[in-house]
């Protein structure tokens, strides 16, 4: 009897030991599903009804995404997200880059300078965007401490420019991001050997040559994730421009995430602010799923 107890025991533990992982993840497991894949099917179904104030389940086809794309603001919302996202993904991916090749060069203090760098990524988009308000704010920031100063005809007013506002947001953005890019090029640059750059140079390459033709190349991995992250950073940029600027003047800044909450919360059009979310989602898709692709795809071509 103790030896068929021992063994149930054996047994009861070996199960356990088996199926352990399993049970610690599936309550994370069901709440994904539930909580953002749930919400996400539930959105997109949403997108295809005549819902307002509150969910209206009555069927109205492509109603809604033929509403968003003929809306004067999501035009202006798109050539915004255009605008920004090209300044952004350039300024930070060539800001990073140089940042990171100086601090590769073994400076004094580097960790300082790094930290430096890196800490506008600690800072929430909320933050980044007030504090670059007080400084963008014609009353407060750069032109009056430039005119006070002395040079009196100085004006940097370009948060309250129409034209010129959405660059206030590249502004505060690539100030925030550029740090984290320079951290992914610098462990980049540090993990290409040495030797590879020695023998370049004894053939008598020159240091911008060997970076072109060399490290550049071998650093195409940390572009493409770069660029990854920094795309779907732009594309559901929102607390950055509430901050900063309110969408305005007007909506002179507004973006696809402004449009969305505004028309979903604002406006009390559910359906709209539905449709347009899904437009967004399957923007962040376009970007994501070629890149998931080839990961998938290099790492079956990796010998095991």
């Amino acid at each position: 009897m103790e030896t068929n107890e021992v063994r149930a025991t054996g047994t009861g533990f070996g199960w356990l030991e088996r199926n352990l992982p399993r049970l610690v993840l599936s309550p994370t497991v069901a709440a994904t599903l539930v909580f953002v894949y749930g919400f996400i099917l539930w959105t997109a179904v949403l997108s295809f009804t005549r819902s307002k104030t509150i969910p209206n389940f009555n069927w109205a086809g492509f109603l809604q995404y033929v509403r968003v794309w003929s809306h004067p603001r999501w035009e202006v919302a798109i050539h915004n997200l255009l605008i920004f996202g090209t300044l952004y993904i350039g300024l930070c991916l060539a800001i990073g880059l140089l940042l990171a090749i100086l601090l590769d060069q073994r400076v004094r203090q580097e960790g300082t300078l790094r930290a430096i760098y890196l800490y506008p990524m600690a800072l929430s988009f909320i933050v980044t965007g007030t504090a670059w308000k007080w400084m963008l704010n014609p009353g407060l920031g750069v032109e009056k401490l430039m005119q006070q100063w002395g040079w009196t005809d100085f004006k940097f007013d370009w948060i309250v420019n129409e034209d010129m506002a959405i660059y206030t947001v590249v502004i505060a953005g690539v100030w925030q991001a550029s740090g984290f890019v320079m951290a992914m090029f610098l462990a980049g640059l540090r993990g290409i050997d040495d030797e590879i750059l020695k023998a370049a140079s004894m053939d008598g390459a020159s240091m911008p040559r060997i970076y072109v033709r060399i490290v550049l190349p071998l650093l195409r991995p940390i572009f493409i994730s770069a660029m990854v992250i920094l795309a779907h950073l732009a594309i559901k940029s929102y607390e950055l421009v509430v901050a900063l600027t309110g969408g305005g003047p007007g909506y002179a800044t507004e973006l696809p995430s402004t449009f969305m909450y505004v028309h979903t919360f604002t406006r009390n059009e559910l359906g709209m602010g539905a449709a347009s979310a899904v437009m967004m989602l399957l923007t962040v898709a376009a970007v994501m799923v070629p890149y998931l692709y080839s990961e998938m795809r290099a790492g079956r071509s990796r010998p095991h």
